[in-house]
């Protein structure tokens, strides 16, 4: 069998392997993939699925972003912005609506330093939850201020704005 481009997928998987001190076949067994399999996946012998390499990343406790990256499948600034992505959505200090926004301001960046931004600004990350959730919906204060407006009802701020300073009118 003729070795594929996927050896340093193997190599670094063998690597990351015997650095959780797993065997081949322990290894097998969390991923749910049979061991001659994982086995041809470190020779380089076998381009595993991306829901394989997800797998073996949650069963060696790395991220399957890298994985990604090394068997072809992501490119290394692709892997970059999901890595973003899912540490401010992993956030549990901050709410739906502070991480919306957040992706919003990243976005809003990469597209002024001219990086493509994808137009669903993350959703595959939110799942329903998040794609119900917009900026101006807060319902965390449930107040409303003087005018009877909720608390967004300025309407979104930059990034450099605060609460205290509402944008200026021309």
């Amino acid at each position: 069998m003729a070795s594929l481009n996927v050896g340093n997928l193997g190599e670094y998987l063998r690597e990351q392997r015997r650095t959780a001190q797993l065997s081949l076949r322990q290894l097998a067994d969390a991923a749910g993939v049979s061991n001659p399999y994982l086995s041809q996946i470190e020779r380089g012998l076998r381009k595993p699925s991306a829901e394989v390499l997800q797998q073996v990343a949650k069963a060696l406790r790395i991220s399957a972003e890298t994985l990604y990256v090394r068997a072809g499948i992501l490119d290394e600034r692709e892997r970059e912005e999901l890595e973003t992505r899912a540490v401010i959505l992993a956030d549990p200090s901050i709410n739906e609506r502070q991480k919306n926004v957040l992706l919003q301001i990243y976005d809003s960046f990469r597209r002024e330093n001219g990086f493509d931004v994808a137009s669903d600004t993350g959703a595959e990350f939110h799942g329903a939850a998040g794609a119900e959730s917009r900026i101006g919906a807060d319902t965390d204060s449930g107040a409303d201020d003087a005018n009877g407006a909720g608390p967004d009802a300025r309407g979104p701020r930059t990034a450099g704005g605060s609460d205290a300073d509402p944008p200026a009118s021309s």
